[in-house]
């Protein structure tokens, strides 16, 4: 069936300037050959919710009546893209704001603003607020791998999409229970991305309500269950290497 706003499918895509120069992609082997590899970053297909800005509009848009196996491109304009560069966000700054001595080309953080240093002169600086890419016509090839099927598959998705973790999740008519290890509760990510994972289900799903339960496991008990695992592991390594001797 045709994509539709709404809909959560994982994507690969590959994003270059007019000139070829690839600036994003999910492709780690491109990502190596154009020097852009972060290694910090999942590579691999990635999980959008179709109209809800996941990914720049005029990708967004694009998706739209596809089915999944499609494989294309589409060149996307500076108003569905990266915007249009507004001369008024090219601001002077004293350099006492900065950390260490601004310099042409240095990324810095201001307020807040991230933005590029275009100048220096005396103890002033010419920042640049806009995107780096504003104003720029791009270029997007991209595959849509998979649609997902079904609220649980949907919410963990989510899940994995912002904080990149493998929670349980329980689904019992409109109510979805989460169970959040302790330690998630302290990070960052996951205090931040909690409520919009539930306004995204919310939006598109049937769910009502979304629980959050905090879960605390007792040393002991998280001892075994991390021994038990490992020896699973040990076995499953073990049971390989027999039928890879059986095949010999």
């Amino acid at each position: 069936m045709p994509i539709k706003n709404g809909n959560f499918i994982k994507i690969t895509y590959t994003g270059r300037l007019e000139q070829g120069d690839v600036f994003d992609t999910t492709d780690e082997k491109i990502a190596k050959e154009f020097g852009i590899f972060n290694e910090n970053a999942k590579y691999g297909a990635n999980l959008i919710v179709v109209g809800s800005g996941h990914v720049l509009k005029g990708l967004d848009e694009d998706v739209v009546g596809k089915e999944v196996g499609y494989k294309g491109s589409v060149q996307i304009s500076p108003e569905k893209g990266f915007g249009d560069r507004n001369p008024a966000l090219v601001e002077t700054a004293m350099i006492s704001k900065f950390e260490e001595r601004p310099y042409p080309g240095m990324q810095v953080s201001i307020s807040g603003r991230v933005g590029t240093v275009e100048t220096v002169i005396g103890r002033r600086a010419r920042v640049d607020f806009n995107h780096p890419l504003a104003g720029t016509n791009v270029t997007y090839e991209y595959a849509i791998d998979e649609k997902l099927e079904g609220t649980k598959a949907k919410m963990e998705g989510l899940i994995h999409l912002y904080v990149d973790a493998d929670l349980d999740v329980e689904i019992e008519g409109d109510i979805a229970t989460v169970i959040v290890p302790y330690a998630l509760s302290f990070d960052q990510r996951w205090l931040m991305s909690k409520q919009r994972i539930a306004n995204e289900v919310f939006s598109n799903t049937k769910l009502q309500e979304v629980r959050y339960l905090e879960k605390h496991v007792a040393p002991k008990v998280e001892k075994k269950a991390i021994e038990k695992k490992a020896k699973k592991v040990e076995k499953n390594i073990e049971g390989g290497k027999d039928s890879a001797k059986e095949g010999q």
